[in-house]
């Protein structure tokens, strides 16, 4: 017995007992739910464990693409806290389950605002699984927090004539509810369901509420919902208002389970997750959830604003996706139906266009379990839809943006060995995907070799993003020993080539004769190119970056064409389009089509550039503010970008196993990896003005290479930076150093 006793404590001491300081540390101090809730983040402040199906959140009360995550920082009114909520996206939906606590008489503004209250933000305040605000209007403090598919919340009223009104007909932006119901099965029980349109289309969600005190009485007030297209009755709204007398500091509590599948789903829900009245109790869970998934990534640094930024964009990138099945395993699939999950969990909110692309890899070394689920889900989702998904959420899938980026994720997991989910039905799923002739011209694509741009929208980008997709199947039918199938997608993945045109140097629109388009402009914003310009997407072959500095002219012209994409500054005259911020020449970090280009000048011996340009953005475009987001968070990337360049890498190739290296932000960084594995990074005389690498070892040795591969990295050891002020030019410059498109 002494034998292991000191076995144990050599492990221990060897290990630095780093798993046991983890598990004791609060990162959540350094979670400021805030960031992003001005400008253009469109985030929300209020409370979710991580990936959770509720997000209890403040809404404003008013409509805008201000207010798509329900609350804008700038605002001053507060009309209810809903239940569901989108992280960081650029469509307005959800809003669900809407409860606004009040005092008699109440504050009622004309419609879409409605009953509200103001608040002021030296009366608010959030953290990570917590929320708190006084409704000054009524002197009420409400505070929020969460279980997986259940929120609390506990009001603190004054002595008053007191009523909680819960709002289905409340909708905002895309949404609108088209039936619901509210019964009273209890003096402290209600129940229902709302069924709402909108960017999800035939939405459903049912709920469970118990109040820690009986009300009084109550009103339920109806009205019809008619249908705008056809006038007829499509079903009824109804609000309900519960009444208490209350003394002043009389708490109430509100618990409220959510399901897609039924009031009956809800109850489940509700009493294995929220069984008990202690407010303080579920929100130290919720926050000890929030300890355990953020000490996954543990940073030292001693800038306490980069420390901030740093969790809070690890917080920010669970958000999403969404658990979306019961506590039961039952889910509502977008086949209209109930399904059940056989020991897995079912996600949904997936922002794959945004995503795939940093997000979903670095899931692979956090959350490799629910990296399995997901792709589940995929699979699942394609079994009841005919096809992957490409931005689904609530059993609906909304066609949002372009490709179908499921298959980078579903590739990247199978290439990684991750997970037990069936690789031939998920080949088979991607397959199917990928010829759906008659979706978005992928039929066009097959004949052409590209999409004609006079027959089908946003050719050029739908044709890069095709090819992208195209070759992460040839990756993972080649893994299996299907040259057939991994060589026709392998020859499809190079269909970029056929939108060069040597002329311009841009990837540039053709139409069916294969003529290219009079009079482009690569500074243009067309219809051709999705939420980008000529200069933005005509870097999108991260299957084959070595092809495209072919197609260029070699690599010193492709030196000179990414010097450009971030000298070549728009004029003052110009009218840039909402989704192009945070820019540093025609690079646009606001939005993920450039996010990748950042890091291309690995490839032309140039690396030093990276790090500078990485350093500028991380410490400009990343600020321990509201508005500290210069684009939408879209589900987790954009704070997946600043995760992965502040280690010192990033996905250049989301499917192809290598991390090119940018300039590491903090001292040092430890991964928890599988297996009790551990990777760290260790910056040495890191700070503002030491952007620029000097020499790189790994496990002591030293390394010339501009990047680092999936593999070493999970094989765990110790990546060591040196950093200087001024660049070292022969670092990462030999052939053999620079990054290649793809390494497993």
């Amino acid at each position: 017995m002494k034998q292991i006793f000191l076995l144990t404590l050599i492990i221990c001491v060897l290990q630095g007992c780093a798993s046991e300081k983890r598990l004791k540390a609060d990162y959540v101090k350094y979670v400021n739910p805030f960031i992003g809730t001005d400008f253009t983040g469109n985030t929300y402040p209020g409370a979710q464990v991580p990936f959770g199906m509720v997000q209890l959140s403040p809404d404003n009360g008013l409509p805008g693409w201000d207010r798509i995550a329900g609350y804008f920082y700038p605002d001053s009114t507060i009309a209810g806290f809903s239940h569901t909520h989108l992280s960081g996206t650029g469509a307005g939906d959800l809003y669900d389950i809407s409860f606004m606590p009040v005092t008699h008489p109440v504050k009622e503004a004309p419609a879409p605002l409605g009953i509200h209250s103001l608040f002021s933000h030296n009366d608010e305040a959030a953290s990570a699984g917590y929320y708190r605000v006084l409704l000054k209007d009524y002197n009420i403090n409400v505070e929020l927090t969460a279980t997986e598919r259940c929120g609390i919340q506990k009001y603190t009223f004054p002595k008053a004539d007191a009523s909680v009104y819960l709002n289905l007909a409340k909708a905002m932006n895309w949404d609108f509810t088209t039936n619901s119901k509210i019964e009273v099965v209890d003096s402290v029980t209600i129940r229902g369901y709302r069924y709402s349109e909108g960017w999800a289309r035939g939405q459903r969600i049912y709920f469970v509420s118990k109040f820690s005190k009986p009300f009084e009485g109550y009103k339920l007030d109806t009205t019809s919902v008619i249908n705008p297209a056809d006038k007829k009755w499509m079903g009824t709204a109804y609000v309900g208002r519960f009444d208490f007398t209350t003394q002043q500091n009389d708490e109430i509590l509100v618990r409220t389970a959510i399901s897609g599948v039924s009031m009956e789903g809800a109850e489940k829900n509700l009493l294995a997750e929220a069984s008990h009245e202690d407010f303080d109790r579920y929100h130290r869970e919720a926050a000890d959830r929030w300890n355990r998934e953020l000490g996954k990534i543990e940073v030292e640094g001693s800038n306490v604003d980069d420390l901030t930024n740093f969790y809070t964009a690890l917080y920010h990138s669970m958000l999403a996706p969404t658990i979306y099945s019961d506590v039961d395993g039952g889910y509502y699939g977008p086949d209209k139906k109930v399904h059940q999950t056989d020991g897995w969990v079912n996600y949904s909110t997936f922002s794959l266009w945004d995503t795939y692309r940093a997000a979903h890899p670095l899931f692979t070394f956090t959350q490799p379990q629910r990296v399995n689920d997901m792709v589940k889900s995929f699979l699942a989702f394609y079994d009841q839809n005919g096809r992957l998904p490409v931005w689904n959420f609530f059993a609906s899938e909304t066609d949002m943006m372009i490709g179908y980026h499921s298959v980078p994720v579903i590739v990247d997991a199978y290439m990684k060995g991750i997970g037990d989910f069936n690789a031939e039905h998920a080949l088979e799923a991607c397959i199917a995907t990928a010829n759906m002739d008659d979706y978005r011209g992928i039929g066009l694509y097959k004949s052409y070799g590209y999409i004609p741009y006079e027959k089908e929208g946003e050719s050029v980008s739908k044709t890069l993003e095709y090819a992208f997709d195209d070759y992460c199947i040839s990756l993972m039918a080649e893994k299996m020993g299907k040259k057939e199938i991994a060589e026709t997608f392998r020859k499809r993945s190079e269909n970029y080539r056929n939108l060069y045109n040597p002329e311009s140097g841009f990837m540039q629109p053709r139409d069916e004769k294969g003529n290219f388009i009079n009079g482009f402009d690569a500074k243009e914003y067309t219809t051709h190119i999705t939420e980008s310009n000529g200069w933005q997407y005509f870097w999108y072959v991260p299957q084959n970056i070595e092809g495209l500095i072919g197609l260029t002219g070699g690599t010193d012209r492709f030196a000179q064409k990414l010097d450009s994409m971030f000298t070549y500054a728009p004029d003052a005259k110009d009218d840039l389009p909402i989704f192009s911020t945070g820019m540093i020449g025609q690079y646009a970090h606001g939005n993920e089509p450039s996010h990748h280009v950042i890091y291309l000048f690995n490839a032309v011996k140039q690396p030093w550039k990276t790090q500078e340009y990485t350093a500028k953005v991380m410490h400009e475009l990343y600020l321990n503010t509201p508005a500290g987001l210069c684009g939408n968070e879209d589900c987790g990337q954009m704070s997946a970008w600043y995760i992965f360049s502040s280690m010192g890498f990033y996905p250049v190739n989301p499917a192809g196993g290598a991390f090119v290296f940018g300039s590491p932000l903090f001292d040092e960084v430890t991964i928890s990896l599988p297996g009790n594995k551990e990777f760290t990074v260790q910056s040495f005389n890191s700070s503002d003005q030491n952007m620029y690498i000097q020499s790189v070892k790994l496990n002591g040795a030293i390394y010339t290479r501009s990047y680092i591969t999936y593999k070493e990295i999970m094989n765990g050891g110790t990546l060591e930076f040196a950093l200087g002020p001024e660049p070292n030019y022969q670092f990462g410059v030999a052939p053999d150093d620079r990054p290649k498109s793809e390494i497993y």
